[in-house]
């Protein structure tokens, strides 16, 4: 992990959880993994005040621990947990666009305690809800109904059970694992049984309590967000928005059609799909969107376009197609760093580097003709690009003594380093604007409060006389400065918002770069 992505995990741990377990976290990010005593006498903390710390980050699901071969706990910290925690918002948009608000609810009161049982959820989501609909004069919602939707997350493998406990000979927690398959992991709780009602009559609250599911409470299952469900959504969601800008809309139905069922028939991190025939495509697709013609028509033309994001492998069953995961996602990263380098160095730079990523190896000589420019600028703009390390060169030898004057010099690009370095200037550009949001808010957090109150105020007033005279207090250029500060805001979360997006492209596209170099080997 860069240097970059470190600060940026110890903005979060402070922004979230405070000073203290930021001091800790901060420690476990350049230590990992540690004892307990260690932990407590490098950061200058109390034992008991960094066991409570712990506590909250295992809850969180950020730090794990493990037993060391000599018989002690050491603490390790997961950080792409921390870095996940941007992506909170958009998990919760997500589940409200699938399920509805039930649903946004539930994710949300998950994300919050890290770590959950059923029960507590669907009991939190319910009175929040029921509340909700009691100001507005609406219907309540049932229990089975909030249970539905949990049990449609967890079928959908956006939730999933936490890892199980691995004990000792003393009985003695000494670390997590997964038991059985995985599969288990999203095996519901039978809410069929309940547990028997006493038979005297005890307070409503014993007997709600017992009630409850006896897989839930007395097995103590606890539930936690799956982000990697979370990511190949996203995945998809950005695969097929590129395919619907290239060609259209319909072209993108059909390859949402395709991700929809290959996602029960692939692995999770496969670079190419499993081969999926016209039928079962037709079959999932929405009812008519398309004629059968019509379909084999926009799989032939995904197919021959350049973007070699789907591929034909067969002619059974009307044919068979498979998406290539990685080739889609290298060609979404290369229209990312197109954009950097357009952004920064301009449109003849960008010709430049479209040409290499085309050609693979050309000489100077060769990038002058194919570019049209002068010999004088191709020379400046290719040093810069090279200076900025967006190209490199390869050297070939005529003579072994490798002599310049007999030496070709060919430049290409090196997708995957220039990918890592976009990905590091993004981690940077992302703390910045974090830092410099928390910086404005900060000085002028005495207006801002200063609004709110008055708003507040404004509001519980029923006179409209009185409500003009109360926000009138904040004089015109209080309120130019406040209009100021949260425009500058405003600009920085979209700026967030589009880093991060850059961000999970370029992270997922090395991701799956490494695992194509597994299976290759």
């Amino acid at each position: 992990m860069t240097r970059r992505q470190h600060d940026v995990c110890r903005f979060l741990l402070f922004q979230q959880f405070g000073e203290q377990v930021s001091v800790v976290g901060k420690y476990l990010l350049q230590k990992s993994p540690s004892p307990l005593h260690l932990i407590s006498s490098e950061t200058h903390l109390d034992t008991e005040q960094v066991k409570k710390i712990l506590c909250i980050l295992i809850q969180q699901n950020i730090v794990t621990f493990g037993q060391h071969k000599r018989g002690f706990i050491e603490y390790s910290i997961r950080t792409g947990e921390i870095l996940n925690r941007l992506w909170f918002p958009k998990y919760i948009y997500c589940a409200k666009t699938l399920y509805g608000d039930a649903a946004e609810l539930l994710l949300e009161d998950v994300l919050q305690r890290g770590q959950v049982q059923m029960s507590k959820v669907i009991e939190v989501v319910m009175q929040r809800f029921n509340e909700a609909l009691e100001t507005s004069g609406k219907q309540k919602i049932s229990e089975s109904f909030v249970v539905d939707k949990f049990s449609n997350l967890v079928r959908t493998h956006f939730l999933q059970r936490c890892l199980d406990p691995i004990k000792s000979e003393s009985n003695k927690v000494v670390g997590l694992e997964v038991t059985g398959e995985e599969e288990t992991l999203y095996r519901l709780p039978d809410l069929s049984r309940k547990r028997k009602k006493s038979h005297d009559d005890g307070p409503p609250a014993k007997r709600s309590k017992s009630e409850r599911p006896a897989d839930d409470e007395g097995d103590g299952i606890f539930w936690r967000v799956n982000n990697e469900r979370f990511h190949q959504m996203f995945r998809d969601q950005a695969i097929v928005q590129a395919i619907s800008s290239k060609i259209d809309r319909s072209a993108g139905e059909v390859l949402r059609a395709m991700l929809r069922v290959s996602e029960v028939k692939t692995a999770g991190m496969a670079t190419v799909t499993t081969p999926i025939s016209v039928t079962e495509i037709f079959n999932a697709l929405p009812k008519d969107l398309m004629a059968r013609p019509l379909l084999e028509t926009y799989l032939s033309l995904i197919c021959d376009d350049s973007t070699n994001f789907l591929s034909k492998v067969g002619d059974s069953g009307g044919g068979m197609y498979s998406i290539n995961i990685y080739e889609a996602l290298a060609q979404l990263v290369k229209a990312h760093i197109e954009s950097v380098v357009q952004e920064r160095f301009g449109s003849k730079c960008l010709r430049i580097f479209r040409v290499l990523l085309l050609k693979k190896h050309l000489e100077q000589k060769q990038i002058e003709d194919f570019v049209m420019i002068s010999a004088k600028e191709a020379k400046d703009l290719l040093y810069t690009l090279f200076s900025e390390n967006f190209i490199t060169t390869t050297e070939i030898s005529k003579t072994p003594d490798h002599a310049p004057s007999r030496t070709f010099y060919l430049f290409t690009v090196n997708i995957q380093h220039v990918a890592s370095m976009v990905l590091n200037r993004c981690y940077k550009a992302l703390y910045n604007a974090m830092v410099k949001k928390e910086t404005e808010v900060n000085e002028h957090r005495r207006l801002l409060d200063k609004q709110e109150r008055m708003e507040a105020i404004a509001a519980s007033v029923e006179d409209a006389s009185q409500r003009d005279e109360i926000l009138n207090t904040i004089t015109p250029s209080e309120q130019e400065q406040i209009i100021k500060v949260r425009r500058t805001i405003q600009m920085l979360d979209h700026s967030e918002l589009q880093i991060c997006e850059g961000i999970f492209i370029l992270e997922m596209y090395l991701m799956y770069f490494k695992q194509r170099q597994k299976d290759k080997s």
